[in-house]
């Protein structure tokens, strides 16, 4: 028997139809005020290959952080239940307040809350459903997707979901018999930047990297890699190896690191959140067309001196008649 089967069986219940699918659900939500600001983010994601098949984040206009929280248990609830409605589903979440609540140990005494509550027992029956208090890092999708609900929110636009990766057609023996798609020479592999100090790189670079839709590879005593949708990835090191304090990108050498991301409003709100994390803006006067008339692009530079370049999909300034 699977070992998750066991966070579910019941005495009452028998076992003669097929086992339920089993989906995880992660869900979070903040306010910036609390109460302030609110938005909530909730994914389902696959527990045995990891990948996040569904997403959803919404601003809620001024509430405080519990009532967010649980507005994104029920929004992951519902979508799990979207997927499959005979579903069984392991909720993971960092608040310890709701997952002790849902799990009964705890008494609900906000009125508001309690509602909540209820409407999560509504979405399906409260037995398929078990909940898992996890760390607040390991909840970093249902985090990134709150944040990016409250900054779409608090800028007066709609959030813009990210496009996830598709399921290749066929099964596995089908896929692992196909020939091989050869990608033509020329093609970049991979860039490795080398710092001297890892944490702050990765709060400051790999933050952005997962922004732009770049996923976790490997990590090691010394090092990070964040892969691409295209299969290109970027590898940040430290180490003995690496001399001086601070990238200089004015000398001979790199200068700075280009990325698409999306539409100017998304640049926009990227531009936004990422000065919350290492990033200071460079030729904000210019901004957004330091990169000429044509352009519409962010510049930023983060305290070891490393510059990226967010280029929005932008056809250009408005033709006039």
């Amino acid at each position: 028997m699977p070992a998750e089967q066991t966070l579910f069986d019941h005495a009452d219940e028998t076992r003669a139809t097929a086992t339920p699918r089993f989906l995880i659900v992660e869900a979070d939500g903040g306010s910036r005020g609390n109460p302030g600001h609110a938005g909530y983010g909730a994914l389902v994601r696959d527990p045995e290959s990891g990948a996040i098949l569904v997403e959803k984040a919404a601003y809620i206009g001024k509430a405080s952080n519990n009532v967010a929280e649980y507005s994104g248990l029920v929004a992951g609830l519902e979508l799990a239940n979207e997927l499959d409605p005979t579903c069984r589903i392991l909720v993971k979440m960092d608040s310890k307040l709701v997952v002790e609540q849902m799990e009964g140990r705890w008494k609900i005494k906000h009125a508001d809350m309690q509602a909540l509550a209820r409407k999560a027992r509504a979405v399906l029956d409260p037995r398929r459903v078990k909940y898992q208090w996890i760390p607040r890092e390991i909840n970093k999708d249902a985090d990134r997707l709150s944040n990016e609900a409250m900054d779409a929110g608090m800028a007066g636009t709609p959030w813009v979901p990210r496009a996830l990766p598709q399921a290749p057609a066929g099964s596995t023996a089908e896929v692992a018999e196909s020939e091989p798609v050869r990608m033509p020479s020329g093609r970049l592999h991979h860039v490795e930047l080398w710092v001297s100090d890892l944490p702050a790189a990765t709060a400051s670079l790999g933050w952005l990297l997962l922004q732009l839709g770049f996923t976790a590879k490997e990590t090691w005593a010394d090092g990070a890699s964040y892969v691409g949708a295209d299969g290109l990835y970027l590898v940040i090191e430290a180490g003995p190896d690496v001399t001086g304090e601070l990238h200089e990108r004015r000398r001979p050498g790199l200068n700075h690191l280009a990325f698409r991301a999306g539409s100017p409003v998304e640049v926009d709100l990227l531009a936004r959140r990422a000065t919350s994390h290492g990033w200071t803006p460079l030729f904000a006067d210019a901004y957004p067309h330091a990169g000429g008339p044509q352009s519409y692009a962010a510049y930023l530079e983060n305290a070891a001196g490393f510059e990226v370049e967010l280029v929005a999909d932008w056809d250009g300034p408005a033709q006039t008649t």
